[in-house]
């Protein structure tokens, strides 16, 4: 029996800016997506039998056909018509419901995985198209390192690894629903929209301007503190500890801080580690991604 054993990367975004609302209910918009060194482990086990067989160590999470991981090997099967089976383990270290992307991240290594374990011989871009059908985050994974997003966060531009860095993660006992916020983001004012003012992320990335970059913002962020106050004042602490950046990573709920300097980094952990879950972690460039991806090292 033919076994792939995997990691499956965590990201952050380095700014959010919203942009306007697509016909289709998605949002448009602006980020920065960075890969970070945070990841579940999967495991994929080539069936005879012509089903897909996924567990958890979760028991919060469905390991049922709603589960990204489930919906992407479907979607393969029924896009190439395969009769092959895979047994799909997962040991999840990644915090779901915390705007990491875990789920997305998983069915982008799924689709990688299995177009190899399946011998499908798919081409890149038609699992890119796949990728999008099942999530809007999940066509970064197929890239990592730190890569430019627009339309609904599927419109890709990687970047040069110009972030380098650590980060420290907070993950207070709360999740944030991302249709939630984005309902509630659509009833704020209109003057929250970001298409009517200059783009940080756009300025940040053509001049290379290192304080730019300390003025990126989640618009999210002005919804999801007015729902749960406590993330505001997170965020204030970070910067407080000496962060570069701190910033609610996608739709919430958890808080990150940047450091160039680990020494830092690991006192603000000391800082927090009494009251939250912490995570210390680092930038993972793209090529840095790959081999993680191939290898599982």
């Amino acid at each position: 029996m033919e076994k792939i054993e995997t990691l499956s990367l965590a990201k952050i975004n380095f700014g959010l800016e919203i942009t306007g609302l697509r016909p289709d209910g998605y949002h448009e918009l602006r980020t920065l997506f960075q890969t970070i060194n945070l990841s579940d482990w999967l495991v994929f086990r080539l069936r005879i039998e012509n089903k897909i067989k996924l567990s958890g160590d979760l028991s919060a999470i469905g390991w049922d056909e709603s589960n990204l991981i489930y919906r992407a090997a479907l979607t393969l099967k029924q896009e190439t018509g395969s009769q092959q089976g895979v047994e799909i383990e997962v040991k999840k270290i990644i915090p779901p419901g915390r705007g990491l992307a875990g789920g997305s991240s998983n069915a982008a290594v799924t689709l990688l995985v299995l177009n190899h374990l399946w011998d499908l011989k798919l081409p890149a871009g038609q699992l890119l198209k796949l990728g999008a059908s099942i999530g809007a985050d999940v066509p970064f994974f197929f890239y990592g390192g730190l890569c430019f997003g627009a339309g609904r966060g599927d419109r890709l531009e990687p970047l040069p690894g110009l972030l380098a860095g650590w980060l420290v993660l907070v993950i207070p006992d709360l999740t944030l629903s991302t249709s939630r916020v984005f309902k509630e983001y659509d009833a704020s004012s209109p003057s929250l929209t970001s298409s009517s003012k200059e783009s940080k992320i756009i300025q940040f990335l053509t001049r290379q301007d290192r304080s730019l970059f300390r003025q990126l913002k989640n618009d999210l962020e002005l919804v999801a503190f007015k729902i749960y106050p406590q993330l505001a004042e997170i965020k204030q602490e970070m910067m407080q500890s000496g962060a570069e950046l701190s910033m609610m990573t996608g739709s919430g709920s958890a808080i990150y801080g940047f450091f160039g300097d680990k020494q830092q980094a690991e006192k603000a952990v000391d800082k927090f580690k009494a009251r939250y879950k912490v995570i210390l972690a680092e930038t993972v460039g793209r090529e840095q991604y790959k081999e993680r991806l191939l290898t599982g090292a």
